[in-house]
This record gives C-alpha cells, sequence and structure tokens, in this order.
C-alpha cells in the first residue's frame, strides 16, 4: 500500500526505467517523486576526467535512494567544494584510488569548523566510502573518522515579544484576508440562490465573481493598443488587478501569513506546506458542536515507509487546535474548487492565486501552478515576507519556538528534540536556571533535614535528660511538642533537634545503630527501607563524619548490653518516645 492508502499497482509492459547515467559516464539523470528529470553534468568539474568518472558512478549509484533533487542539488555542490580543494593542491589525483590520506585528511581539517564544510565533509565521505578502491589501507582509516558534530545552531527560539510580534503580523494580515474573502464569498452565494436584484450593483459585483471563481480571472477586452482592459475593474474598485482578483483568492504573502500561523501552532517545516492535503474531517464521539480534522502530514527525511504521520486537530471554539485549520478551509475554498475544476484530483490544502501567470517555480520539487493557482510555500515566499515584515526566518525559528514551549519531539526523533532543539537553545537554557536553582535549593533543604543538628560535647551534662539515643537539653521546646505537653518526637529523631546533645558515652550505641541499619537494609524492599530508615541512616552518617570516621569505628568495641538492648527495643518500635 501506498502511504495514501491506495493500492499499488504494476507498472505498463513497456515501461522502462530511465537510465541514471549516461553512455559517457558523465551524466547523471535524478527523478524525484513527481517524475521529473534533473541532469548533473560530471564534465563541469575541475578534476581530471577518470576521476569525474568515478565520481558520477558514486553519486549515480548514491542517487538510487533520493526522492528529490534537492537531495542531488545538495550533493552536487558538496562534489564542487571538492573538486575545487583538488584543483586548489595544483596535482590532484588522477582518480579516487590515488586519493592519499594525507590528502584526505588535509580536505578534513580545512572543512570541519563551518558548517557548509561539515556538511560537504558527510556528503564526501558517503560518497567516497563507495568507491571499492579506497575500502581498505590508510585512506580508508581516514574515511572511517566520523564527521565532528554540529555546532550551536545559529537560529533560536523566539522571546515572548519576538513571537507576539511575529503572530501579530500574521494575525493581521491573514484576517483581513479571511474577512474579505468571507465577504463576498456571502455575496456570491446570494447572487447563486438568485436572492439579488438584477438591476442592482450588487447583482454586477456578483456577476463578475462568478466569472472569478470559475475562471480565475476577470473577464475583459483587449484595448487599441493591444493590452488587456478589463472593465470589471471599475466596478470592484479596485486600481490594482491583483487585489480585485484576490476577493476570493489567498495571495502567495497571505498564504505565508497562514503558514507562519500553523507552524507556531503546529510545528510544521515549511516543506509540508507545499505537499499538505486536505484535512479529512472525522466525527467526534459524543460532540455535535465539535469538528475533528485528521491531518496527514508528509515527512519525506524520515525515509521510505515513514513519510506519513496522521495528527488530529479539534475545533471546539476560539483557541481550539482546530479553528485555523477551519479557518484555512474557508479561505481556500475557492482555489481548491478551481484547481479541481482544471485538474480534477487535486487536493492541495494550501493555494493561492498567482499574480503572475508566467510565474513558474523552477524548483521541481514542489507541486507545479495549475492555471492562474500556486501551491504551497517556498522559500522564497517565506524571505519576501521576512523581509516585508523585518522578521527573520519565521519558519524556523517558529518551528523551534513550539518545539522547545511543547516540550517534546513534533515529527523528529527524541535525540534530534533533545541535541538539536532543546540543549542549544538559549531561551530553554535561561528558563532552566530558575528550575535549577530551586532544584538545587530543594536538594539543599533536603540534605540540611538529614543532617545531624545538634551539638558535640565532651561529658554528659547531669542538667540535661537522657533519651535512647542523645541527651536532651530543652524538652520543653521541642520541634515536635507532645499535646500533653513536653517533646512527642521520635527517639531515632533526636538527633534531627537543635537540643540534642551527644557526648563520647554516647558514640559505642551510635555506631551500633548504624550497623545495625546498614545490615537491615539488605532484608527491607527498597521503597519501605527508605520510607522508614533511610532518612535516619543518612544522619548518623553526617554525625560519624562530624564525630570521626576513627573514633567512631573504635566505639564498637567499647558497646554494652545495655546498649544493645536499647538499639533492640529501639528497632523493634517498643520505645515510646
Amino acid at each position: 500500500m501506498s502511504g495514501r492508502g491506495r493500492r499499488a499497482v504494476l507498472p505498463p509492459p513497456d515501461f522502462q526505467a530511465t537510465e541514471r547515467i549516461a553512455a559517457d559516464g558523465l551524466q547523471v539523470t535524478v527523478v524525484n517523486k513527481e517524475g521529473f528529470k534533473r541532469v548533473f553534468d560530471f564534465a563541469e568539474l575541475s578534476v581530471p576526467q577518470p576521476m569525474r568518472c568515478s565520481l558520477a558512478r558514486a553519486f549515480a549509484a548514491q542517487s538510487m535512494g533520493w526522492n528529490s533533487h534537492s537531495s542531488g542539488e545538495s550533493y552536487w555542490r558538496s562534489l564542487e567544494v571538492f573538486a575545487r580543494f583538488l584543483k586548489a593542491q595544483g596535482h590532484p589525483a588522477e582518480d579516487l584510488g590515488a586519493l592519499t590520506s594525507a590528502t584526505l585528511r588535509l580536505w578534513r581539517n580545512n572543512h570541519k569548523d563551518t558548517p557548509g564544510g561539515r556538511e560537504a565533509l558527510a556528503k564526501m565521505r558517503t560518497l567516497l566510502k563507495r568507491e571499492p578502491r579506497l575500502a581498505q589501507g590508510l585512506a580508508a582509516e581516514e574515511l572511517a573518522r566520523p564527521v565532528p558534530k554540529k555546532g550551536k545552531p545559529s537560529k533560536q527560539s523566539y522571546r515572548p515579544s519576538e513571537r507576539d510580534q511575529v503572530l501579530l503580523a500574521a494575525e493581521r494580515q491573514f484576517r483581513a484576508a479571511l474577512l474579505r474573502i468571507r465577504e463576498n464569498t456571502t455575496l456570491l452565494d446570494r447572487y447563486r440562490a438568485g436572492s439579488l436584484d438584477p438591476t442592482s450593483r450588487e447583482w454586477r459585483v456578483a456577476s463578475v465573481l462568478e466569472c472569478l471563481a470559475a475562471t480565475g480571472e476577470l473577464s475583459g477586452y483587449p484595448d487599441k493598443e493591444g493590452k488587456v482592459y478589463t472593465r470589471a475593474e471599475n466596478l470592484l474598485r479596485g486600481k490594482n488587478r491583483g487585489k480585485t482578483t484576490g476577493r476570493l483568492f489567498l495571495s502567495r504573502a497571505e498564504l505565508t501569513a497562514l503558514a507562519v500561523m500553523m507552524t507556531d501552532r503546529y510545528g510544521w517545516n515549511l516543506s509540508v506546506y507545499d505537499r499538505l492535503h486536505v484535512p479529512v474531517i472525522t466525527p467526534s464521539a459524543g460532540e455535535k458542536t465539535t469538528i475533528t480534522y485528521e491531518v496527514l502530514v508528509e515527512k519525506r527525511r524520515s525515509g521510505e515507509g515513514r513519510w506519513f504521520a496522521t495528527e488530529n486537530y479539534t475545533d471546539s471554539g476560539a483557541d481550539s487546535p482546530g479553528r485555523l485549520i477551519t479557518q484555512a478551509l474557508e479561505a481556500t475554498k475557492h482555489g481548491r474548487t478551481l484547481a479541481a475544476a482544471l485538474s480534477p484530483g487535486h487536493d492541495l490544502l494550501m493555494v493561492a492565486r498567482n499574480r503572475r501567470r508566467t510565474d513558474v517555480d523552477s524548483n521541481l520539487d514542489r507541486p507545479r501552478n495549475v492555471g492562474p493557482l500556486c501551491f504551497g510555500v517556498s522559500k522564497a515566499d517565506a524571505r519576501v515576507w521576512a523581509r516585508t515584515h523585518n522578521i527573520g526566518s519565521p519558519f524556523q525559528r517558529a518551528r523551534r519556538t513550539t518545539v522547545t514551549t511543547t516540550g517534546k519531539p513534533l515529527q523528529h526523533k527524541p535525540g534530534t528534540h533533545e541535541s538539536i532543539y532543546v540543549l542549544p537553545d538559549k531561551n530553554v537554557q535561561e528558563a532552566a536556571v530558575d528550575v535549577i536553582a530551586a532544584g538545587a535549593q530543594e536538594a539543599l533543604e533536603q540534605a540540611r533535614d538529614y543532617t545531624f543538628h545538634g551539638r558535640l560535647t565532651d561529658a554528659a551534662d547531669a542538667a540535661h535528660q537522657e533519651t535512647a539515643t542523645a541527651d536532651c537539653a530543652d524538652e520543653n521546646s521541642s520541634p515536635w511538642p507532645d499535646p500533653d505537653g513536653g517533646c512527642g518526637a521520635d527517639f531515632l529523631l533526636c538527633l534531627s533537634c537543635e537540643n540534642s546533645r551527644v557526648h563520647t558515652g554516647h558514640h559505642p550505641r551510635l555506631a551500633l545503630l548504624r550497623r545495625q541499619l546498614i545490615s537491615l537494609r539488605s532484608a527491607w524492599p527498597e521503597k519501605l527501607w527508605r520510607e522508614r530508615w533511610d532518612e535516619h541512616l543518612l544522619r548518623l552518617d553526617d554525625l560519624r563524619v562530624k564525630v570521626n570516621e576513627s573514633t567512631w569505628d573504635a566505639a564498637l568495641r567499647r558497646v554494652t548490653d545495655r546498649d544493645r538492648m536499647i538499639i533492640d527495643h529501639l528497632l523493634e518500635g517498643d520505645l515510646a518516645p
């Protein structure tokens, strides 16, 4: 089955696969998923002829896994960088088999410190490892070295004020377009229903809108100079032809604004919008006022069999995740209807009217224009929109902001989420300072709870009251007062009280208690141990350090039968506080 759920069919009997490499061995053809061809001519590379042929063979073999021209173009740029490097050496090797480890090491050292250089290193390493003559020896060892990891990303997530600025610009532009299309759609519906007076201006405007919806163009006739003069422009009161024809269609800038809002909401890449199909409405269980959309997101970088991911968004009112999809369907309604009429089966969501009919994107990986309509958002559209609103890289930064704010991977692997999006992001790092500080403070407070809070003395004081583990200097000022008066704390908590006093006579008993607790640990379940004994053992460990480990351990030799009896009763819970 294909990614869209259609059963795969066999090719026709006369089908022949496209030859990847020409007879001269220098021209390699890459076919993208849409069936368009792109030829890469290795005769243009400034390396000896045998090496050109070897690189072409490696390039053709690698291209078997590509589904877009952009993959071939990125490898081609790396090949050009590699060819310029070899040419700069003065006497480059005649063929790949003659490349030495010293040459490959110099190539690595010259390009490992820049993002573009690391990309060229990685791609050339992939191609050169396909060469059998470089499969062993010192050159193979050099190729086996991994490419240095990427440096810090140049793009960071938006700060809240920056994000608000970007969203405000996009919302204003798309909202104005949506209201314009909604108003004209209402007038067109009234015209189609026959509820307008044929003698009124509204009827004449609506008749023009009917022609516009059916063809994407305004009706007109040529003037004396051969230029097309459209009488409907005066009727629609629009001096700018793009604004008059845009009464039912989004412009490319308005479609870009919609995509910016979607990236902020859903975290989609820019490339997703070129192949974003119309969402499917699915039933909402037990809900009559909500609409749930099933969106099929195509991510070709995920590899074969993992191109498509299904995401569900529900429109349950303002600010709900699915409301933006509802608005996008409304704004693109006429464009999608016209596209389906001109090219049956066309069901792409992101459609706009192209003001210049001859403006065709040279990128054959993107969807082709249909009549006056274009689809998706190109990198050029993103640059123009960013420059118009004085905003840089809205899609990259908006996606990074959504990913870091959401706190979970969106269309990428968990490792990528942590290493590329979360850890290097400055805003995440700044936000983590308070969290780390709070955690450290909490750990410090817990550590203080597990320490000995009393005082060490050389001898017993007759004014102090003896307890099972220490002497008490003031029973009436206990942190755990008893309702009937005095201290209500367990004897094991005495060591956490500031009123406790420990002298040398207590050392044997406390050392025995610590040893008994350690022996109990292996016999108790870990959860029960932590709840009952862990705190007291940690406090005894702290007291042992304060007394001196050698002195503490030597006190075990002075344990008396009375000490053993007290510790046994203490552990068995027979001693009441």
